[in-house]
């Protein structure tokens, strides 16, 4: 007997249909997997086998099976694909009617004892097979919860073998997957923006960096607030849309170890990988070309603590998905493109001790120490970074006073008043928020009156400004005068904008 079952292959972040044939004939007894399998697909029958014998189900041990997944040009990698041979092979023993289960795409992993367990990459792969048609699914529980956001499917949760093969059988009744109630507002962020003592020049820049999107780097020491910042921007941040949520959740599938079970993302991501971290690791890599932090840290924050002391290599990998948004991943026998639109967010000490230039405690470092230090990060990444910040000591009055400050509600108040007004100025140009004006653009939205453009001029000249910072420049401002809700840059928000840059000169000549 001959069955067909629908299941979902995964490439990046793009799913491909799969087709399990199970051709089960009399002949000598063997079990062969054929379509391109890769080593887990082919140790799955010893998976399989012992599944459907612990679930209590026939297994045809005196049959020559022969399972095939097609289209048989493509590799077929990983335990996806159990649960879908295992129905396959019942369908074909004729214990499960393939009318029952021709309508359901399945996937899963099957444990020995026949349970069922989740798998990566459900999401993209259920998105995809819905936009092909397919509208019924077979999930193990753990993945439900995700791919029930996808709007017009029925997806049936199953926990093991047993309950799935009576469910087609109809002795069972098993309710279509409901999913939570998506709410962005029960996101709940470690650090408020009232939390930080001080430092009242590094916030306005923090609030700066959230209403336009731009990079930020802050340039401190030890123990000055740096992280705090970082850690508080999430907060700060619009709240996600649920197609934001959707696109990150997507990326957090397919990402080995990082699924959400409880279903989408409710909170901007927050990723801060430690200064060990490798290139592959960041902008993403391995036989499977798996995602990386980058990504991770889509529509979120990377926060990239201790800046100099990442490896030269790892950092100008940065440069490209910076400017882009997207990285491409090109292994051997991979190939993906995953987006990469995240906030960068740097931090270092001014030196190796952290106390060049402090207040409270003398710097021991030789010039030349603090000079190589400083070169460790290089100009073209430099001038990627929108908003440079020098933060100053905290003070002890500062950190025993009641600040009265701002709290994140309130800032992200009139970051999302700032971000409304760039939505519907940019509707017709398919951006989303100023840091992603193009050159063309600038010259659109950024136009200068005289006296803003001569003092933009002086700065350049005087600070060796290049022609990306020169663009920089000008979306910072821009950003500035949104927060103020004026339509027209002025010479104050200029002036405000090269006093983010400033530090330049002083740090890196």
């Amino acid at each position: 007997m001959l069955s067909r079952i629908t299941s979902y292959g995964l490439n990046g972040l793009d799913g491909y249909s799969v087709s399990v044939e199970v051709n089960i004939e009399n002949g000598m007894p063997t079990y062969e997997t054929v379509g391109l399998p890769d080593a887990a697909v082919r140790e799955s029958k010893e998976r399989v086998r012992a599944a459907i014998k612990n679930s209590g189900l026939y297994f045809p041990n005196t049959s020559r099976i022969t399972v095939n997944l097609a289209p048989a040009d493509m590799r077929k990698e990983g335990s996806i694909y159990d649960f879908a041979i295992a129905v396959g092979i019942l369908s074909a023993s004729q214990m499960i009617s393939n009318d029952s289960v021709c309508e359901y795409v399945v996937i899963g992993e099957l444990a020995l004892d026949g349970s069922i367990r989740e798998v990566c990459g459900a999401l993209p792969m259920v998105i995809d097979a819905y936009a092909n048609g397919h509208k019924k699914f077979l999930l193990p529980e753990k993945n439900a919860a995700e791919a029930a956001y996808v709007e017009g499917t029925t997806v049936i949760a199953v926990n093991d073998l047993k309950q799935a093969v009576d469910f087609l059988q109809g002795k069972i009744e098993i309710k279509p997957y409901l999913p939570q109630p998506w709410n962005a507002d029960t996101a709940k962020c470690p650090v408020d923006f009232s939390d930080i003592k001080g430092q009242h020049s590094a916030k306005r820049a923090a609030e700066i960096a959230a209403a336009g999107g731009h990079n930020l780097l802050l340039v401190g020491a030890p123990g000055s607030g740096k992280t705090m910042i970082a850690k508080s921007l999430p907060s700060i941040l619009p709240k996600l849309t649920f197609n934001e949520a959707l696109e990150i959740t997507k990326i957090y599938s397919v990402s080995e170890g990082r699924g959400n079970e409880h279903g989408l993302m409710t909170m901007r991501p927050y990723i801060a990988p430690h200064h060990s971290a490798s290139t592959v690791s960041l902008v993403g890599g391995g036989s499977k070309a798996l995602p990386g932090e980058i990504s991770l840290a889509h529509y979120g924050v990377l926060f990239l603590d201790e800046f100099p002391e990442f490896k030269r290599d790892v950092l100008e990998a940065l440069r490209q998905p910076l400017e882009d948004g997207v990285v491409t991943v090109s292994r051997a026998k991979a190939k993906s493109t995953y987006p990469a639109d995240f906030m960068l967010v740097a931090a270092m000490n001014p030196c190796p001790c952290g106390y060049y230039g402090s207040r409270k405690k003398e710097c021991t470092c030789s010039p030349s120490q603090v000079q190589r230090y400083q070169k460790r990060i290089s100009g073209p990444l430099l001038d990627r970074i929108d908003i440079h910040v020098e933060m100053s000591d905290v003070s002890y009055k500062d950190l025993t006073t009641q600040s009265g400050d701002d709290s994140s509600e309130t800032v992200r108040a009139r970051v999302e008043a700032a971000r409304s007004v760039q939505l519907k100025r940019y509707k017709e140009d398919g951006i989303l928020f100023n840091a992603q004006l193009t050159s063309g653009l600038l010259q659109k939205y950024c136009a200068l009156d005289q006296r803003a453009s001569q003092l933009l001029e002086n700065a350049m000249n005087a600070l060796n400004f290049s022609p990306r910072a020169h663009g920089r420049l000008l979306k910072v401002a821009r950003s500035i005068a949104d927060l103020e809700d004026s339509e027209n840059i002025k010479y104050e928000h200029i002036s405000e904008a090269i006093q983010y840059r400033s530090i330049e000169s002083k740090y890196w000549g």
